[in-house]
């Protein structure tokens, strides 16, 4: 069971890491769109020397932003000159007849793979035998039109166990905390997390009632 958090926002990586749960880290070109504007390649080196103050040897998913083929391994290329020195590097290639190649290649190159935008149980399935070390599957834009997100997990599961491919299911696309917990219990190797529910899964009421029932009941014993 690993969890990753799904953020280029430095503080958010920056608590998840402090508190040291954190098994890797995925972004996105939308995750990027929402933070303030800059130069793209310095603000992935921001959260790659971040990783390194924390010692955290995990990996990091950096999208590329085409839907050329070519110009993806153009994208990968220019990707792994820059970050190249860091070795936890993985590359996130979208799933599609052509994206396939790319992620061939890639591996070729020894070049690790986040296939993402996974949607279906063969998409998954024809990622991994492509080569990707990793396929992203969006659990909630799943859910979004009518399907059932978890038979989807439960089979990829089942068949990974059989099959044990080098591959590690990703479930993102997450929307609430019981989604975490319905995709890890399906069979899900990683759940990669927004942020801001990382708080929610240790928060519950009973707990901070106990808390302050022990800490209340010792003050008194102790006057």
């Amino acid at each position: 069971m690993k969890i990753f958090v799904d953020s280029a926002n430095l503080s958010e990586i920056e608590q998840a890491l402090e508190r040291g749960f954190v098994s890797g880290v995925t972004t996105n070109p939308t995750i990027f769109s929402k933070e303030e504007k800059g130069d793209f390649r310095g603000r992935v080196q921001e959260i790659i020397d971040l990783l390194k103050r924390y010692d955290a040897d995990i990996p990091i998913s950096v999208e590329v932003f085409t839907t050329d083929p070519k110009e993806m391994l153009k994208q990968a290329d220019e990707f792994i000159r820059h970050f190249g020195g860091y070795e936890k590097l993985v590359i996130k290639v979208p799933i599609g007849w052509d994206e396939l190649a790319v992620i061939r290649e890639l591996r070729k190159r020894d070049i690790p793979v986040n296939c993402t935008c996974c949607m279906s149980y063969n998409q998954v399935i024809m990622a991994a035998a492509a080569g990707a070390n990793y396929a992203s599957l969006f659990y909630g834009r799943i859910r979004d039109i009518g399907h059932d997100g978890l038979s989807i997990v439960r089979q990829i599961h089942a068949t990974f166990r059989e099959r044990q491919p080098a591959c590690e299911l990703i479930v993102g696309s997450i929307r609430h905390i019981t989604d975490i917990n319905d995709v890890l219990q399906a069979g899900a190797d990683i759940v990669t997390v927004p942020p801001k529910l990382f708080p929610q899964m240790v928060v519950h009421p009973k707990t901070d009632e106990v808390v302050n029932q022990f800490v209340t009941d010792f003050q008194k014993w102790m006057k």
